[in-house]
């Protein structure tokens, strides 16, 4: 249940959680709504040891003392809770995102190490593993767009698509397919590599593509329709410009706020624009904050595994 006085700005946010109890109670709340549970063993018999803000679960067994970071995205961090909270606030809520740099100024903390929270934190934005896709819930958009190249080619990307098909030259293909929902209403999926759109999207749904050849036999099993981008955006409800809206915002934040992105993170930078691009009707600022925050539990990734040094993210 939300407290009436839980903040609903960014001002609101940073004046809540510079109270320690505050940042400790929210997560709590959300991470064991029915009461707090030992993530070692299950147990809910537990104590809480005030002077030191952790838990002691009367079983004895190896970690019997536990805070509320153990097993989250917050583990092992010497960063307090309130700065790792205005930090989530932020990205969760700013359009075109906001960079290692911005959040290194605005929280004191070190380039690299707001680079590291952030990483950590689009993590819990992550959708995991969904439903698939059309049938009666709504027409699905298939679009891809290249992500990379060199800056000054950038402008270029659109005209290269409608010329020659593709303007692929050094650049990440990444695949979208958004159902929607009615008006105003859509829920975008993505992937970096060459889908089966049969595996995410049920027999018999509508699809609505551009005119590649790369969707050419959809007809067997989907309603397909496409439209070709030289001659018209849209035949009626044929178009796709729900994806093309948010392949507008994801480049917006890679070449605006980001700049510089590696292929070995694009997938970490996807699931951040998509979370915000799902939930930008039906949520407001706080309700996008509570989300994220209740997803930090079982995710985990270290800098090592950031940087390329261990293998990729992994789950307790």
């Amino acid at each position: 249940m939300r407290n009436g006085n839980e903040p609903k700005t960014l001002q609101e946010a940073i004046v809540y959680f510079d109270d320690p109890d505050n940042c400790l109670n929210y997560l709590v709340s959300r991470r064991w709504p029915s009461g707090v549970v030992c993530p070692t063993c299950g147990s809910s018999d537990v104590s809480f040891v005030a002077s030191r803000r952790v838990w002691q679960c009367k079983t004895r067994h190896v970690k019997c003392q536990f805070s509320v970071k153990v097993g989250t995205i917050f583990e092992d961090s010497a960063v307090s809770l309130d700065k790792w909270l205005c930090a989530m606030w932020m990205i969760a809520n700013c359009k075109n995102g906001i960079s290692s740099w911005e959040i290194h100024r605005a929280i004191k903390v070190t380039q690299k190490t707001a680079w590291f929270m952030l990483h950590r934190i689009r993590l819990s934005m992550q959708s995991g593993s969904l439903m698939k896709m059309g049938g009666s819930g709504g027409a699905v958009e298939v679009d891809e767009t290249y992500i990379g190249g060199k800056a000054r080619n950038m402008h270029r990307d659109r005209r290269e698509r409608m010329i020659d098909g593709r303007g692929t030259a050094g650049k990440v293909a990444v695949l979208g397919l958004l159902q929607r929902h009615g008006k105003g209403k859509h829920k975008v999926r993505l992937a970096t590599v060459q889908p089966i759109i049969r595996k995410n999207v049920k027999a018999g749904s509508e699809v609505y593509t551009d005119s590649h050849s790369g969707y050419d036999g959809l007809s067997d099993e989907y309603f397909h329709e496409f439209v070709n981008h030289a001659e018209t955006y849209a035949r009626g409800k044929v178009h796709t410009n729900g994806l093309e809206n948010f392949w507008s915002l994801l480049k917006r934040g890679l070449r605006g706020t980001y700049v510089s992105v590696e292929p070995f993170h694009l997938f970490r930078y996807l699931d951040e624009q998509a979370f915000r691009y799902n939930n930008r009707k039906e949520m407001n600022d706080a309700d996008r904050f509570n989300e994220i925050v209740k997803r930090v539990t079982g995710k985990r990734v270290t800098y090592d595994k950031l940087t390329g040094k261990e293998g990729e993210t992994t789950a307790f």
